[in-house]
């Protein structure tokens, strides 16, 4: 009986592609689990779709660095797609100007499909591109796929396709190292996809997707007004929003203004820390909301602060429990794809230190761009360690301050833009530091308004979580499977 499998197998020298010689290229795992799935799918290479011209594809571009910040259209990169979407606050915008010089170039359309090519552990992620999301850039290492003949392969069904086990077995396979990162360059033709033969399995997936990817949209946008709606901003969740307001918290600080030499604190001399706007615009606020920092909370004992700990590269990829890094946190929630995961031994040393409960809250206090970004825990994501560069704020006495209440907080864009101003540079990272402490956050006086923001963040968050959480069920369900094989389980996170 051959028992070869990923960790010894034999293949003849006219078996090889090239001059490949990396093994995992040739896992017989996986033409193994593909010719099992025969029977039930048609194995059809992605060449062949491309030949048949049911697909296309094309790659973004590079604006250059100079381009970052200098207006409010999201530069799409390989961070920012996660979770079958792309997330609501990209890092980089660029102005109208730059998005007009490669507009028609890169011709972004929704149900177009976004695929992370370059990347190393983000290889493989994909989204689809919806209405919302059609003003945009993208970058050269992602790489737009777009379905030609909706009636030979819908594009819902490919993004399901594209997260299934063996397609992601197949991505990791045949991505290698160029220059620093990996890619999986023009291997992505290779890949085979299992296109399920029943007709009525075809039509569940692509209206499953379509679901959950319209219905997580709808929910990301009220995430967008949420923290407007918290800071005063809008009236309500169905005012429309203004670029302007939308962007308050990325918005210059003022080019020149004047400070008392008696003002400036603990020998600090970056203009941008004592930026005016943000003490005009609190005055502004503390007619209608309590100014509250950080620290009082902290020292009246309603919340807590702790950070995580470094466990080494050396335990990246040990086992199945993630560990959760600043680029894990994207649109509120955890991403489905944590990208590097420890044993269960280590799970077992750290867990009472770090003690994650649901409703713990992760801000990133350490990543430049990341810094400010914020998520909550739910029940779904108990089982996990994190790294140093995050605080945990627990809040310890919910009858004073909701820990939903405190997400949307911690998202206004007044909070948002205290945390831009605060973070220094320390090595060669930005970082918040102890300066956390000092962050005003805007807390409603009106308790009524208090509770239906906590509700209407509680509602949304746990929607967009079980969302979530299907998509990896439709991921198996369009292979065929139920539950994943346990070498496949940190595939399946990879959607």
């Amino acid at each position: 009986m051959n028992t070869y499998d990923h960790l010894g197998f034999k293949i003849r020298f006219s078996q090889m592609a090239g001059l490949v010689l990396v093994p995992k290229y040739y896992n017989p795992e996986i033409p193994a689990r593909l010719q099992a799935l025969s029977p039930t799918h048609d194995l059809v290479p992605i060449s062949a779709l491309h030949d048949q011209k049911v697909l296309s594809f094309s790659t973004g571009d590079e604006v250059g660095k100079m381009a970052y910040g200098t207006g409010t259209i999201p530069f799409v990169r390989t961070s920012d797609i996660s979770n079958w979407e792309i997330v609501t606050d990209p890092k980089q915008g660029v102005n109208e100007d730059i998005f007009e010089k490669y507009r028609c170039k890169q011709d972004v359309r929704p149900n177009d499909i976004f695929f992370v090519r370059d990347g190393t552990y983000l290889i493989g992620n994909c989204c689809l591109v919806t209405e919302a999301d059609t003003k945009i850039l993208y970058q050269s290492h992602i790489l737009k796929i777009r379905v030609n003949q909706p009636a030979a392969l819908r594009p819902e069904l490919l993004l399901a396709l594209l997260s299934s086990p063996v397609v992601r077995r197949q991505i990791k396979a045949k991505q290698f190292t160029a220059d620093i990162i990996d890619t999986l360059g023009n291997r992505f033709l290779e890949i085979v996809l299992p296109i399920p033969k029943d007709k009525e399995r075809v039509a569940r997936t692509v209206n499953a997707v379509s679901d959950i990817v319209h219905q997580r949209l709808v929910l990301r946008e009220r995430l967008r007004r949420i923290p407007l709606w918290t800071e005063g901003v809008i009236a309500s969740l169905d005012d429309e929003i203004l670029d302007t307001e939308a962007d308050e918290a990325g918005s210059p600080s003022p080019l020149s203004f004047r400070l008392r030499a008696d003002k400036v604190l603990n020998n600090i001399f970056v203009p941008r820390y004592y930026d005016p706007q943000i003490e005009e615009r609190l005055q502004v606020l503390s007619g209608t909301h309590d100014l509250v920092s950080v620290a009082a909370l902290s020292k009246q004992g309603v919340l807590s602060l702790d950070t995580g700990i470094e466990i080494g590269k050396m335990a990246y990829g040990t086992g199945p429990i993630p560990f959760i890094r600043t680029s894990d946190i994207t649109n509120w929630e955890l991403k489905s794809d944590p990208k590097q995961n420890v044993s269960e031994e280590l799970y077992e040393q750290f867990k009472d230190k770090l003690d994650v409960r649901a409703e713990d809250l992760f801000v990133v206090r350490d990543g430049t761009y990341l810094v400010g970004t914020s998520c909550i825990l739910t029940k779904h994501d108990m089982r996990i360690l994190y790294c140093g560069g995050l605080y945990k704020i627990r809040v310890k006495k919910k009858d004073q301050l909701d820990p939903y209440l405190l997400l949307a907080l911690l998202n206004c864009p007044i909070v948002k833009r205290q945390m831009r101003a605060k973070q220094f540079t320390r090595d060669v990272i930005d970082t918040l530091g102890k300066r956390i402490y000092e962050v005003i956050l805007p807390i409603p006086k009106n308790k009524a308004l208090r509770d239906r923001i906590a509700r209407e963040t509680r509602e949304t968050v746990l929607a967009r979580v079980e969302l979530r959480n299907k998509a990896k069920q439709i991921a198996l369900a369009v292979e065929g499977a139920t539950e994943p094989a346990e070498e496949e389980k940190e595939l399946l996170e990879n959607i």
